[in-house]
């Protein structure tokens, strides 16, 4: 590396960029590389994402061009990124194909509701969103990236998950309500102006405590769609059992 690679991987890093460890550091910055061409549709430059992941251009360029010969990205006619085929493979191996076998019923849910609705599995002590669907047929919606995390202690996804967990002696009050009626509504926990019903997926161990989430802005949608939730939580129990 020369000096002014040096002094360029030393200013200041965005929000994306990787520390870790010299003996891990390559291996980092690849995974952190491979995330957000995965989490970009449109796809990336290189320079997109070496701006992302808080490196020099050419290090950008070394990394993609490793995870394509591994078949993890592609390379389009347009010079951008994206995801390619063996992501799929690896993706499908997550929690026996988790995501995938749940997309019809989460999606025939926020079609039916006309609101954003989420799969979420609990990862140690944070909530990962492993499926994000919003309706076909409405102009605006709330929406966030699937892999977005959160505490446990937030929101109703939080509680639900915890509810389907073993109790605690830190857990919130809310959490024992949740496991007795077997739902949970929250407004502005992570969000503010945010409404947030979630409802435990029943899995058998030792699948991760699942729930099904829906937002909105309108405690109305979320209220009156408690119901056609609950129904798909338990739909989605037969399928993953």
């Amino acid at each position: 590396m020369d000096v002014k690679e040096a002094e360029l991987m030393t200013r200041r890093k965005p929000a994306g960029a990787v520390d870790a460890a010299p003996g891990s550091q390559t291996l980092a910055r690849g995974l952190a590389a491979l995330q957000a061409v995965a989490t970009t549709p449109d796809g990336l430059t290189i320079q997109q994402v070496a701006d992302r992941i808080g490196v020099h251009r050419t290090i950008a360029y070394r990394l993609l061009n490793t995870l394509t010969s591994h078949r993890l990205v592609a390379k389009g006619e347009d010079g951008r990124f994206r995801s390619a085929a063996a992501l799929a493979v690896l993706g499908a191996s997550f929690d026996n194909n988790v995501r995938q076998l749940s997309l019809p019923t989460l999606r025939a849910l926020a079609d039916e509701l006309g609101t954003t609705v989420s799969l979420l599995v609990a990862e140690g002590d944070q909530q990962v969103a492993v499926a994000v669907i919003v309706p076909t047929q409405v102009g605006y919606q709330l929406a966030f990236h699937e892999g977005s995390r959160h505490p446990l202690s937030l929101g109703a996804a939080g509680i639900a998950l915890s509810a389907a967990m073993p109790r605690r002696p830190d857990e919130r009050d809310i959490v024992p309500q949740t496991r007795e009626r077997g739902w949970v509504v929250t407004h502005g926990e992570i969000e503010p102006g945010t409404f947030g019903l979630a409802v435990p997926v029943r899995r058998r161990p030792p699948a991760p405590p699942t729930c099904i989430n829906l937002i909105s802005h309108r405690e109305d949608v979320v209220l009156r769609g408690r119901d056609a939730v609950l129904a798909a939580a338990d739909k989605l129990s037969e399928i993953l059992s």
